[in-house]
């Protein structure tokens, strides 16, 4: 029964309030319906028209015209306008100078042009705008996400008990694989549960150990979790840019020795410059042997566990206690979409909680899934839809040809470069990242620092930039199948083209 159909105990009144205009804003009626259609037709028709048949993978403006451009724009004026007049403007002053990363010469961050069934999914998810904290603001919702990580759990080989949990990406889920980890390591240690005692007075020297490559969030983990970043031990890595074997058993030898408490190995599958994946399998047995918790970053490299030709580079992820993964990266979802899968599943009763409002004690006993103790965060977005519908429109075959042809890519890449005298390849790829330099007489690397700035300024191309053995590089992140070894050919050319002339520049101004 609606409000508009009581009959009963409570009777109208002649002073009921009205709703405000601005409810015509909102879904519930014939109107709002027509609304929605029309405001969802208008964005789509700029969004083709501004961005997705611009010719530039950027327009080149820099940030100070930006600045000045958009300070004159209102955030909340007293009176609204009309959403076409908004949209108008959003398209004029932030569309037109987005970054368009289904562009071919966007090759520069681990930022994938998304697919379009996940396009169409974002649609669904947020205009039903389900939270994942409980069952009853998201029931269908819920029990998908537990459909999706099960799957995900069988394809990186879990066995029965397994779990996880949708997250915001790597950052989170590392941070989330960790605080288990301490977690854990603290119960089994020192018999001490850090979730309502802190952590012990061994907690000083707790520490967790990474490859020299790893990414910034195993620091950015120890700082939030109280141990620091000086509690991070790097290991150097080998000519592979994989973690040494032989340097990462002589620095748990010398924690051991000097009394330290290492508690956990992350693994990387997919390190962020150069794609390279640490022995996983020699990683397992290591942890084992001295009763560590194994987390492995795969968020960018375990898309490789969807093609039969590239899973056996994650041999041995089985293995890990605990693992991230991205969607948002190669496996081609709108940002932001990751996952944390956790091997055993018992381990999240480090983290239980129960809130009469969300998750009484009463639905975990009767198994209702409200999934937000599994969660660092409670308000969640229905996530899981875009990769569901993403799998079910192109299947595992049609996900997989995408990842090995961009595999492929950065090889036929990275045989360019080396054909090149006027290129330096820095390491062979192992995904879909190659890295390379202009050889430049200009040992400070400020050659490549500017054709990069260059050539987004100018917006050809869009190239990433890091640093290898302290000297500037160029990168080529591979994400989009419709790039071709010919867009790349064509980026080459720019490099060298911009790079002689700076040279030719610098002779003359010395």
């Amino acid at each position: 029964m609606t409000g508009n159909e009581l009959t009963g105990r409570f009777r109208s009144s002649d002073d009921e309030l009205t709703p405000p205009a601005a409810a015509s804003a909102f879904l519930g009626d014939a109107d709002g319906t027509a609304a929605y259609e029309d405001a969802i037709d208008r964005a789509r028709q700029h969004l083709v028209e501004s961005f997705a048949t611009a010719e530039e993978p950027y327009a080149g403006t820099d940030h100070e015209t930006l600045r000045e451009r958009l300070d004159t724009r209102s955030v909340f004026p007293d009176e609204g306008t009309s959403l076409e007049e908004t949209l108008e403007t959003v398209a004029e002053d932030v569309l037109a100078d987005s970054v368009r990363v289904h562009d071919p010469s966007c090759v520069a961050h681990l930022h994938c042009p998304p697919a379009i069934p996940a396009l169409a999914a974002e649609v669904l998810l947020s205009a039903t705008n389900q939270s994942l904290d409980s069952f009853d603001q998201a029931p269908a919702a819920s029990v998908l996400e537990e459909r999706v990580v099960d799957a995900c759990c069988d394809l990186f080989g879990y066995p029965t008990g397994a779990d996880g949990v949708f997250t915001g990406g790597g950052t989170e889920s590392n941070l989330l694989g960790l605080l288990l980890a301490r977690d854990w390591y603290c119960k089994t240690r020192f018999d001490r549960t850090v979730q309502t005692g802190g952590l012990p007075p061994q907690g000083g020297d707790l520490r967790l150990i990474c490859s020299d490559a790893a990414h910034f969030t195993a620091e950015q983990a120890a700082h939030h979790l109280g141990l620091g970043e000086d509690a991070v031990v790097t290991v150097a890595t080998d000519g592979d840019r994989r973690i040494d074997l032989r340097a990462l058993d002589d620095t748990l030898d010398r924690l051991e020795a000097e009394g330290r408490h290492p508690f956990a190995i992350v693994a990387t599958a997919g390190t962020t410059d150069f794609g390279s994946i640490d022995p996983l399998s020699p990683l397992a047995d290591r942890a084992a042997d001295r009763d560590l918790w194994l987390h492995v970053d795969a968020a960018y490299g375990g898309a490789c566990a969807i093609s039969d030709r590239l899973r056996p580079k994650l041999a041995g992820i089985d293995r890990a206690d605990s693992i991230a993964v991205d969607f948002h990266k190669l496996f081609y979802q709108p940002i932001s979409c990751g996952a944390f899968l956790l091997r055993d599943a018992d381990h999240y009763r480090l983290l239980e909680r129960n809130a009469a409002y969300l998750n009484p004690e009463r639905d975990d006993a009767a198994g209702v899934p409200n999934l937000v103790s599994k969660s660092l965060r409670t308000t969640r977005r229905f996530d899981a839809l875009k990769p569901f519908v993403t799998f079910n429109a192109l299947g595992r075959t049609g996900m997989a040809d995408c990842v090995e042809y961009v595999c492929d890519l950065a090889d036929a890449a990275a045989a360019e470069i080396r054909a090149d005298p006027a290129l330096e390849l820095c390491c062979d790829p192992e995904l879909s990242a190659v890295v390379f330099r202009y050889r430049s007489a200009d040992a400070t690397g400020r050659i490549n620092r500017a054709i990069r700035d260059e050539l987004l300024a100018d917006g050809e191309a869009l190239l990433a930039r890091t640093s290898v053995d302290g000297v500037a590089a160029l990168k080529f992140t591979l994400l989009n199948p419709r790039t071709t070894i010919a867009d790349l050919r064509g980026i080459l050319e720019a490099v060298v083209d911009r790079g002689e002339t700076l040279e030719r520049e610098l002779s003359t101004s010395a």
